[in-house]
């Protein structure tokens, strides 16, 4: 088995990249391999994780990766239905996925673009993914919690375009696209998030060993997407149970790394070390909220009562709030 050691090394010369020797690494609480699942009017994607226990991911309830190579699993995408109290953000890598919501928006994002949509008091929209000319539908939707105090709040949609996303590359390589949050000097264009997040798209070089900063008080996990690694224990390299059978090998296998997801435990920092073909993986951060959860499908809410008035709500056709209804 490969060492994977716990030195911090620096991560570039600009003050913001200096280590602190008081930080302490995250271990790993938990990994996760995601599982096929049919969503939609019958699209083939995986989830990492939701619809279960989510208290570990909170404030965020639920990831699905929706790389997909055959157009018959992916085009019938997701036609028209309502959304209520979470907050939906979508990133797409390849392909693209048309648009349409109640409040009048509609469009396209394509590769490197974001959708991120503030359902609120209730937004119904639809999602429908289109491949590129090979046929590929690739990228991820993540789904954030409001807080009690914003479940009711006006619905909100923000659209970012790939050139607008800011990307940074370190001394070594490691290449870093800020979707949301601040980091390395960077802020991200999606703002005025609740859940106060940072999604981050990583790359790092073949062979590298990578310390990146996370706030302590935040809930924090990785997906991986692309090429493998290891990601360290403050004793050693992942030594944790796993599903996904073989990752702390020295040469796992390919489904072992891809499409896995990896729960951080508390700490200020994560080591990260990349295979031979280097390693690519989603980021994600976020404050939790701890606060109840009462979540079936679509629409996320603090009670059983709450969740039980937006169905209502739906039935009647009183769902939408007058000045969202366009």
């Amino acid at each position: 088995m490969m060492a994977c050691p716990t030195a911090k090394l620096g991560l570039g010369s600009a003050a913001f990249h200096k280590v602190d020797s008081n930080m302490s690494l995250r271990p790993v609480k938990r990994l996760i391999k995601s599982k096929p699942t049919l969503e939609g009017a019958g699209v083939h994607l995986r989830r990492a994780f939701g619809f279960g226990n989510t208290s570990d991911f909170d404030p965020f309830l639920l990831l699905d990766d929706f790389r997909n190579d055959v157009p018959e699993d992916y085009l019938a995408g997701f036609p028209w239905h309502p959304h209520r109290g979470i907050e939906t953000i979508t990133y797409v890598l390849a392909g693209t996925v048309e648009h349409g919501d109640s409040m009048g928006n509609h469009g396209a994002i394509g590769a490197g673009d974001v959708q991120w949509m503030t359902a609120g008091s209730g937004i119904i929209h639809q999602e429908m993914p289109k491949g590129d000319p090979a046929g590929r539908m690739h990228g991820f939707q993540l789904w954030a919690n409001l807080p009690s105090a914003l479940k009711m709040t006006t619905p909100r949609y923000q659209e970012v375009k790939a050139a607008d996303v800011p990307a940074v590359t370190d001394d070594d390589g490691t290449h870093v696209r800020v979707v949301c949050g601040k980091f390395w000097g960077k802020a991200g264009p999606v703002d005025g998030i609740a859940a106060d997040p940072m999604y981050l798209d990583v790359s790092v070089a073949p062979g590298r060993r990578k310390t990146l900063p996370v706030e302590t008080t935040r809930h924090a996990f990785a997906y991986v997407f692309a090429g493998s690694g290891k990601f360290c224990n403050a004793s050693g390299p992942l030594a944790v149970p796993t599903e996904a059978v073989g990752w702390a090998d020295t040469a796992p296998p390919a489904e072992a790394d891809n499409r896995s997801l990896v729960l951080f435990d508390r700490g200020d920092e994560l080591t990260v070390q990349a295979g031979e073909d280097g390693i690519r993986f989603l980021l994600v951060s976020g404050q939790p909220l701890e606060e109840p959860v009462a979540w079936y499908g679509p629409i996320v809410m603090n009670t059983q009562e709450q969740l039980q008035q937006a169905f209502r709500e739906l039935r009647e056709g009183t769902f939408l709030q007058p000045e969202t209804r366009k």
